[in-house]
């Protein structure tokens, strides 16, 4: 794909300064070493017996073009010199070029005797001199350094394949054969000594792969699959040019390179429509592109990063024929032996070898239209000569040798008419590094894979089972619908493609299931309790610490947070979180009561902690009263005691909740390492706690993780980079507000609250009221203007939050860390749906690794890699709505029930489950997964000896017969919606940024009162044991009437068998 196309390395030309470059000496050591061991060590196989090396490079030119002269000044030197001649002789290098190239290249001198020995010797030509003198003075020079070896007539080894150019270097080429040396060609030297790589090079070759792969799947993918959904007209030309501007403009593909450190290996390859080359020097012609029912597109990619190339091809299958399908798989396979047969001490052959056996196995009809090699050397050359992957090269596979690995299937026949069908072609390419024992394929993140380049359009189209040839494919009825639905086979129907799978992942995870409970893998639940014993609650260490009683008045110490309680004559201190409840009231006589119910162990609410396990003999006091004729006094004290109960329960709820916490590590900051990535006026949820006014803050990336803070020295969070299990950036379209998420592996304190999900957020638009009454007019220019200032701070926004994600993705991207995986992902809206995970309807979005709810409280984010089953329920026809259950696999932890999801959006549900590899089920009722999640932990190996996960399987349970219903006993469905467990847990949030603390306050004060029994329930519970003992006295016949009267307003009870289904049609 790249026939005489040059290394555009930046070459120091006259026209520019020397200071602008500098050489790397310490390379220039290394590789002036490897060069001169190279060719001692090979000089008769490799190097034509050569005594000097003579290389002279050409000028500059703009056009595309690989030339070794120009390879081997920029491995040697790290620039092309135009112009410029090189002699090499074993005590002599020789340099030929202007003046301002001499200034730069007189620096190696130093580096040249300490490394081999060898003295520099410039020749500097005038711009008005032909250099002939010079040359003369060169060939002298030879001669004599020949003679002293006892070698009349030295062996000059030069490129006997580059032709001269320009005068200079036909003036050379012209004494160097009139001089009367032996000419050799060091061709295959050279070759050689490129063709294994240092590690400055495969880290160029990865930047290149990294840019080339970039832009296949961010620009070249989405533009071929947008054109075909809305059916543009755009020629090949047109998308080689909007490539080739992306692959120059790295930050169009989100590729953070310096775009002066980048160019293309060719001009980018568009192939569609009969019309298909496979020889490297293809180009893309005119021609406009062919996505038609049955047609292939070819799209190659190859990129460079400091001269140095990588290369990508990928074809794209439109409702792939039978034959196509079947020459793409073995394609596929033969393409990953060929990679698998790139080992150390294979010789080259064996990569071309592995796919023809590949080939001849699996389809031997298409041996004769396999491409006759697998690919080439890649590095400074496109094509590296010398290293041509054909069944006939016995060169031996080293480490660090980097190829160019593209096969492909020429000119293969459709049975049709149309000749933009009739005849097609097939390229995989991909850049492979020689590893130690197994080889890295560099560009492998642009997926091959049939499922991810095989399009299906006409899944709804009855196709007859024989081939036959479809002239009506370009007609109205053949519109395409979606490009993201794709599949290898478009004879089958999507929903038998998706039933087929469904299948298979239901036996794959019966399997899995089984694997992991057999080896006990379930993890039991949290069972931590933050309860503090009784002993940890010391009021007064001693009584002289106790303060003067007050007229034997109810006293609160709140310094030692006590509340003295005048008890015969003596004030006896309580400490206030040994208080349930504290309650008063007021007679009719004016008399106020005030009542303190304590916690006691072993009741309900109070759980024995060890203290009272330790010392069983002793008494509690359960509760006091008290009655005052001062009703202030009263309500005071009640009023002190709560807010300093309160004030207790919250410190000693956050202190427990602190104790659970996982040590995280210190946060490094990046001082000046690099300055620090930030992002201002965030705002956090969780929000911090206090009565004061919020404020904003900023967040900043350091070495190891984030910190958010304010101008407030306490509000200050740190979230470290290895504690990160998600990051999410969801912009801001249908909502109010930009976000970036991070759910963690380990919860943190946010202020006093411990959370594993914490979110920074800008609201893109003000929310304004109008207070005017009348409505304004669309044309109003005020109006107007608003709703542009609106776009225009929205876009922003959003523009400042992608910026921020692409410098943290490049900082997640450095080696160091490699291993957290970490890379924000972005909710896909296209297969979003709206449900009710919680309490409220939400906006419900997928996203590449999650299910999430981001913009709501509480948020939501399920992992998808640790979901079990996924369970559809309530499905049945005239249903407007359904429910969804997540079972995960971890059996301790509850389910997720997403309730109220419209019926419209079962089928993408479905298919986005199913390309998940999500294995799914359909049921008619909801199910009692409490039950069941409990009988299969129970007795695990009844479960699978039991069919596993079938059980739910609407058609599988309907071929079974009636009395079966003895395995099916734990399984019971229920009619009834369980309720939740904590139903008080959140509350309900109408504001998107509305905080939480004063409804917590108030619920928190509810449910005291509830804990404790009130005067209302003693007075309740004391006219219900009136009632029965007048009901003893009753008839019989008045307690039957009573007794169906109650049973009428209950619900029957579920039943205790597994109903039988019947089959949905």
């Amino acid at each position: 794909m790249a026939e005489n196309r040059n290394g555009n390395a930046q070459p120091p030309n006259g026209t520019g300064s020397g200071n602008d470059y500098s050489i790397n000496l310490e390379t220039f050591s290394t590789r002036l070493k490897a060069l001169y061991s190279h060719w001692k060590e090979n000089k008769s196989d490799l190097w034509g017996s050569a005594d000097v090396l003579a290389i002279a490079t050409p000028p500059a030119s703009e056009d595309l073009r690989y030339l070794k002269s120009s390879a081997l000044n920029i491995w040697l030197l790290g620039y092309e010199f135009p112009e410029t001649i090189m002699v090499f002789t074993k005590k002599q290098i020789h340099f030929l070029c202007s003046q301002k190239k001499a200034s730069l290249l007189g620096v190696v001198k130093k580096s040249a005797r300490d490394a081999v020995g060898v003295d520099v010797v410039m020749h500097v030509k005038a711009k008005t001199d032909d250099g002939i003198g010079l040359m003369d003075a060169i060939f002298s020079t030879v001669h004599s350094l020949s003679k002293a070896d006892d070698n009349d007539n030295p062996i000059v080894g030069y490129i006997s394949r580059e032709t001269p150019e320009g005068k200079l270097l036909e003036t050379w080429d012209a004494r160097v054969k009139n001089t009367g040396f032996q000419l050799s060609d060091v061709t295959n030297g050279l070759s050689d000594l490129f063709a294994v790589k240092d590690q400055d090079e495969i880290m160029n070759v990865k930047k290149a792969g990294y840019l080339s792969y970039n832009v296949m799947n961010k620009i070249v993918v989405p533009k071929l699959e947008n054109v075909i959904d809305e059916e543009k007209k755009v020629s090949h030309s047109l998308l080689m040019d909007e490539t080739e501007k992306a692959i120059l403009e790295p930050t169009k593909a989100g590729v953070k390179l310096k775009a002066e450190n980048v160019d293309i290996c060719y001009p980018p390859i568009f192939q569609s429509g009969g019309e298909f080359d496979l020889k490297p020097s293809a180009s893309s012609n005119d021609e406009l592109l062919y996505y038609d029912s049955g047609s292939v597109i070819i799209c190659a990619v190859g990129s460079r990063y400091n001269s140095y190339c990588s290369n990508i091809a990928r074809s794209f299958l439109i409702d792939a024929t039978p034959l196509q399908s079947k020459a793409y798989e073995v394609l596929l396979k033969a393409h990953e032996a060929a990679i698998s047969a790139l080992k150390p001490g294979n010789k080259v052959s064996a990569a071309y070898q592995a796919a023809l056996s590949v080939v001849e196995k699996d389809a031997p009809e298409l041996v004769p239209n396999l491409t006759k090699s697998a690919g080439t050397g890649i590095g400074l050359e496109f094509r590296e000569s010398g290293l041509n992957l054909n069944a006939k090269n016995d060169r031996v596979v080293k480490a660090k040798m980097i190829f160019n690995v593209s096969v492909g299937f020429q000119n293969l026949q459709n049975q049709s008419k149309n000749p933009k069908k009739q005849n097609f072609s097939l390229l995989l390419a991909d850049t492979v590094i020689v590893g130690d024992k197994n080889p890295e394929v560099v560009t492998s993140k642009s997926s091959k894979a049939v499922k991810d380049v095989a399009y299906s359009f006409n899944e709804d189209e009855e196709e007859e089972e024989q081939p036959k040839a479809k002239a009506e494919a370009n007609g109205t009825e053949a519109f395409p619908s979606k490009t993201t639905l794709r599949s290898d086979n478009h004879e089958i129907s999507k929903e038998e493609l998706r039933r087929q799978h469904q299948a298979e992942l239901a036996r794959q995870k019966n399997e899995e299931t089984a694997r992991r409970l057999a080896g006990g893998g379930n993890g039991a639940g949290d069972n931590r309790s933050a309860a503090r014993t009784t002993t940890d609650l010391i009021a007064y260490k001693n009584v002289n610490d106790l303060p003067p009683p007050k007229n034997m008045m109810i006293q609160i110490d709140q310094k030692n947070e006590a509340v003295l309680l005048p008890i015969y004559g003596s004030m006896v201190p309580f400490h206030v979180a040994t208080i349930r409840t504290v309650s008063s009231q007021q007679d009719t006589n004016r008399n106020c009561y005030i009542r303190i119910i304590f916690n006691v162990p072993g009741t309900p609410f109070s759980p024995h902690d060890t203290n009272s396990v330790k010392h069983q003999g002793s008494i509690y006091l359960k509760e006091v009263s008290f009655r005052s004729k001062d009703p202030r006094h009263i309500s005071e004290v009640v009023g002190v005691i709560k807010t300093l109960r309160r004030q207790v329960m919250a410190r000693e709820s956050e202190r427990a909740e602190r104790a659970t916490l996982v040590t995280q590590e210190k946060l490094q900051l990046a001082g000046n390492r690099f300055k620090p990535i930030k992002l201002h006026d965030l705002w956090i949820r969780p929000v911090f706690g206090g009565r004061g006014r919020k404020i904003p803050g900023t967040l900043e990336a350091h070495v190891n993780g984030f910190r958010y803070g304010t101008s407030r020295p306490e509000e200050r969070v740190d979230v470290m980079f290895g504690n990160i299990k998600h990051a999410f950036f969801q912009p801001a379209e249908k909502e109010m507000i930009t976000l970036l998420h991070f759910h963690l592996h380990n919860h943190i304190m946010v202020g006093n609250k411990k959370t594993k999900d914490v979110q920074f957020y800008v609201e893109v638009m003000d929310v304004v009221q109008t207070l005017g009454g009348g409505k304004r007019s669309a044309y109003d220019p005020d109006e107007i203007e608003e709703e542009q200032r609106e776009r225009n701070r929205k876009n922003k926004i959003n523009m400042d939050f992608q910026s921020f994600v692409n410098r943290v993705n490049d900082l997640w991207g450095q080696p160091q860390f490699s291993g957290l995986d970490l890379e924000f992902d972005q909710p896909l809206r296209d297969l979003g749906f709206h449900g009710v995970p919680h309490k409220s309807s939400a906006f419900i979005v997928p996203t590449s690794s999650c299910l999430v709810e981001l913009v709501e409280t509480p948020f939501l984010v399920v992992t998808l890699s640790e979901i079990e089953i996924v369970n559809l329920e309530r499905v049945g026809l005239g249903q407007k709505n359904f429910d969804m259950t997540v079972v995960f696999k971890d059996f301790k932890r509850d389910v997720l029930r997403i309730d109220s999801i419209p019926s419209t959006a079962l089928d993408g549900i479905k298919e986005w489950l199913d390309t998940t590899d999500i294995k799914y089920y359909e049921s008619r009722l909801n199910l009692n997964w409490r039950q069941i999640l409990k009988t299969i932990t129970d007795d695990p190996q009844s479960f699978i000896d039991d069919g596993g996960w079938e059980f739910l399987n609407l058609e599988a349970s309907d071929s079974e017969s009636d009395n079966s219903e003895e395995s099916d006993q734990g399984y019971e469905p229920s009619d009834m919606e369980e309720e939740s467990v904590s139903e008080d847990d959140e509350s309900d949030s109408a504001s998107l940024v509305e905080t939480e603390d004063e409804e917590e306050e108030d619920s928190e004060e509810d449910s005291e009162e509830e804990k404790g029994k009130t005067w209302e329930e003693l007075e309740r519970e004391a006219s219900n044991a009136d009632r029965e003992k007048a009901d003893e006295s009753d008839s019989e016949e008045d307690r039957k009437r009573r007794k169906m009267k109650a049973f009428g307003k209950s619900r029957a009870p579920p039943s205790s068998g597994f109903p039988k289904r019947t089959k949905l049609r």
